[in-house]
């Protein structure tokens, strides 16, 4: 039997829901079932065992020894965060398609989950598609090629896979984003270590250099750079020449260079635990989605992959007006954020009222400004609580016609998704990035009377195990 801690070479022979390689041991010593995230059909994995369950194993992935037949190597460099960059796009659609519908089927107790099957929608591109990226600096370095641990290095790139202290330098391009910008993260990486200023140690926590977060807007070509250093040693870094190398390096294609000093010990590059500034440039770039302008900056949420975005915003708004919606009713989107999905369907039919609801006040202050840039009149936002929108905005009670539900990965909390039941709507619409807490939600829907008519998958998030989904109910 094994037990936590064990290291073990595993085979991978099959895949379940959210990228979960599974490996079947049956020997005369040992029989079992063992997860393995991030793993696919073919390889041959070194792990270590994280969990003892009643009926299989969870380890982690340590490192992958022989590549899966079905694998192609290409020229980008392969991170953690891309499990899948080798595999053929089709094969991991294909996977990730059936394994989703099975445990949507499972969780959900919706047992014709493929009759009502919509769409598979593929990502319009499946390279370069990220509009964020994160590089964490370290001065213990995992080295690709001698698969070993140095320290008192200078590591610029991504946390090697498993760990929290090392990381692997990017040296190529991850084929995720932007391709300019990670060929000459070397080169920033080197001028930074010239400085003779030291990288963070994350066990000791302490060193110089700790994050570089990097947005971009697709529509402008542009980034948004911000650096995330500690205080010590800041009297010994020269501002300026660092300003001047990134403009030289990037040119125009920089729309503002950030810089944020964070002492906080947690390892996040989080810009409110510190203070920032504009080195150059603005705080702020322009995306555009479906035709309408959406400001970010660099901590606003905003789809990842924004061209996708637009693919899964229509086929959920194709789902709202399949059915007319009379004059003396509004459509409510809830957990609505910054507004985007209400002023796209604001946009697309100018003749319905659409009500924005989320309870965090500053991302409604930033729809209403959203609104008012595009030239959206037809949408109204609260700052409220969803489960009392009604008790102190009784105007709508009864006049609700369809739910916009686009909540985070965790789905919606049960008392939550009562009081929504309880606004009496005939149709939801429900957004999700982690289909199986919405086949969690959608069984409680089925037991308050919902039908689900139609459900839909978005591959956002290529070369990785996550996926979207758009799922349609009707309450007849």
């Amino acid at each position: 039997m094994f037990k936590r801690g064990d290291r073990v070479e595993l085979e991978i022979t099959d895949f379940a829901f959210g990228g979960k390689g599974i490996s079947k041991i049956s020997t005369d010593s040992q029989r079992g079932i063992v997860f393995v995230p991030n793993t696919y059909p073919g390889q041959k994995v070194k792990v270590v065992i994280s969990a003892k369950k009643k009926k299989h194993y969870e380890a982690k992935l340590l490192d992958i020894l022989e590549r899966s037949p079905i694998e192609k190597i290409n020229n980008y460099q392969a991170i953690s965060g891309a499990p899948y960059i080798f595999v053929p796009v089709k094969d991991q659609e294909l996977l990730k398609r059936d394994s989703t519908l099975e445990t949507f089927r499972r969780l959900s107790g919706i047992q014709n989950i493929r009759e009502v099957f919509d769409a598979f929608i593929s990502a319009p591109e499946h390279f370069f598609y990220r509009n964020k990226m994160e590089y964490s600096f370290s001065s213990i370095e995992h080295c690709l090629e001698t698969d070993s641990e140095k320290d008192d290095a200078f590591a610029l790139g991504f946390k090697r896979r498993g760990t929290w202290w090392k990381v692997e330098s990017l040296n190529k391009a991850s084929g995720l984003f932007d391709q300019e910008w990670e060929d000459k993260l070397k080169e920033l990486r080197e001028y930074l270590e010239n400085t003779g200023l030291k990288a963070w140690h994350p066990p000791k926590k302490i060193g110089f250099f700790r994050h570089i977060v990097v947005r971009k807007s697709f529509a402008a070509d542009q980034l948004l750079v911000n650096l995330v250093t500690a205080s010590e040693g800041l009297n010994r870094f020269d501002i300026n020449a660092f300003s001047s190398f990134v403009q030289e390096l990037m040119g125009d294609r920089i729309a503002g260079l950030l810089h944020t000093v964070n002492d906080n010990v947690a390892d996040r590059a989080k810009i409110e635990n510190g203070q920032s500034k504009v080195l150059f440039g603005k705080d702020v770039i322009e995306e555009q989605l479906l035709g309408l302008n959406f400001q970010m900056r660099m901590e606003s949420f905003f789809q990842t992959n924004p061209k996708c975005a637009e693919l899964l915003y229509t086929k959920a708004l194709d789902y709202v007006f399949e059915e007319e919606i009379s004059s003396d009713k509004v459509v409510l989107d809830l957990f609505c954020g910054t507004g985007t999905i209400a002023q796209l369907m604001a946009k697309r039919n100018p003749n319905v009222s659409i009500i924005g609801v989320d309870i965090v006040e500053e991302a409604i202050e930033d729809a209403k400004k959203n609104a008012i840039g595009n030239g959206i009149t037809n949408t109204d936002f609260f700052a409220a609580d969803v489960g009392k929108f009604l008790k102190f905005n009784p105007q709508y009670q009864g006049k609700i016609d369809t739910i916009i539900l686009d909540p985070p990965r965790a789905g919606i909390a049960p008392k939550t998704l009562k009081k929504v039941i309880e606004l009496d709507t005939k149709k939801i619409v429900y957004i999700s990035c982690n289909p199986s807490t919405q086949a969690r939600d959608a069984s409680t829907l089925s037991d308050a009377g919902f039908t689900l008519e139609k459900y839909s998958l978005v591959d956002q998030f290529p070369h990785t195990g996550h996926i979207e989904s758009v799922a349609k109910f009707i309450k007849k």
